[in-house]
């Protein structure tokens, strides 16, 4: 396993990340494919003897479940210390406006339940979910700012965003002295690139980390096309990211396949491989033991130039998706 320093923090992580979307109970949540709590412990467990000590989930993962299996497979599997965990809350309900709460009331009640969750007494990344439209961003940095302050997080990060916000978030932090985020989990792989037209530069020259989600496009960069799975049946929201550009993006998943066996290796590890190149600790999800191996064989992976300007060449520029899409409206 290789580690590195998460951006501008004293964070010490493994390049790879387990993402924990897949765990928590199918019946809670927007996610019917989501792995039990047994099935759940068991990848963790694989995880941490692989090496992985970066573990990132969230509140709304599976109606809290997600972060529960974490908690207690942590609990029962690491020392505290050992481990860092992310977790990701998201902005204020329309009830919760209409109630007149306040965004550091919101914040100490999400993160307050996170941590019972988890069952820990700190958090060493926070994650604002997505940008909150509907409050000041400096209401949101303050109010972390003073979580911080209590010990109850170390550092924060952001999801899900554009470029000028973050930078406008950074900077309004740094003049009132506040904790800046350290990092951004983005949504970014070879078929979605859209993010190295402002966010990569920006990110580069500010030193914050880059944790991409979905790195491989909900897994469509590394099996045949014809393949399916219950996921890739099941995953409306995976759909909604990447149908749209299906024909397009199919060149791209096949050049990963020609080089994986040119070079005798999974897609997983060209796919992942590349990404390692260009980020400091991909979110990986994995709902099999062999997704972690696979993962992990990646790490060691240098793709000569060549190699990154073929897998490149076909990309065509894509309109943003998901929480993004939504936000640019």
């Amino acid at each position: 396993m290789e580690y590195i320093k998460l951006g501008n923090s004293d964070l010490n992580v493994s390049r790879i990340c387990l993402g924990c979307m897949g765990f928590g109970d199918s019946n809670k949540g927007i996610h019917s494919w989501t792995l039990d709590e047994e099935k759940s412990t068991e990848i963790i467990k694989k995880a941490l003897d692989e090496g992985i000590n970066f573990f990132d989930t969230a509140i709304a993962y599976q109606n809290s479940t997600s972060e529960k299996y974490l908690g207690r497979a942590l609990k029962k599997l690491a020392k505290r210390e050992d481990v860092v965990i992310a977790t990701k809350f998201l902005p204020r309900t329309q009830k919760e406006i209409d109630s007149n709460v306040t965004v550091k009331e919101h914040i100490n009640n999400m993160l307050n339940q996170s941590l019972s969750n988890l069952e820990t007494d700190y958090i060493d990344l926070y994650i604002c979910h997505m940008w909150d439209y509907t409050a000041p961003i400096e209401e949101t940095m303050e109010a972390l700012n003073e979580q911080i302050e209590q010990g109850k997080i170390r550092y924060i990060g952001i999801s899900n965003c554009f470029a000028w916000q973050l930078e406008k978030a950074n900077s309004i932090a740094d003049r009132n002295g506040w904790s800046k985020f350290i990092s951004i989990q983005n949504h970014y792989n070879l078929l979605f690139r859209e993010e190295e037209r402002e966010m990569v530069p920006c990110c580069k020259d500010g030193n914050i980390a880059m944790t991409p989600y979905s790195p491989l496009a909900s897994g469509r960069l590394v099996r045949d096309w014809s393949e399916t799975t219950k996921r890739l049946e099941e995953d409306s929201f995976a759909k909604s990211k990447y149908d749209l550009t299906a024909n397009e993006d199919r060149i791209i998943v096949e050049r990963v396949a020609e080089i994986a066996e040119k070079r005798g290796m999974t897609r997983i590890q060209v796919a992942l491989g590349w990404l390692l190149s260009k980020t400091s600790a991909p979110v990986v999800g994995a709902t099999k033991i062999s997704h972690i191996e696979d993962a992990v064989k990646a790490i060691p992976i240098r793709l000569t130039e060549e190699e990154i300007e073929y897998l490149e060449e076909p990309y065509i520029p894509h309109k943003l998706v998901g929480v993004m899409a939504q936000n640019n409206k």
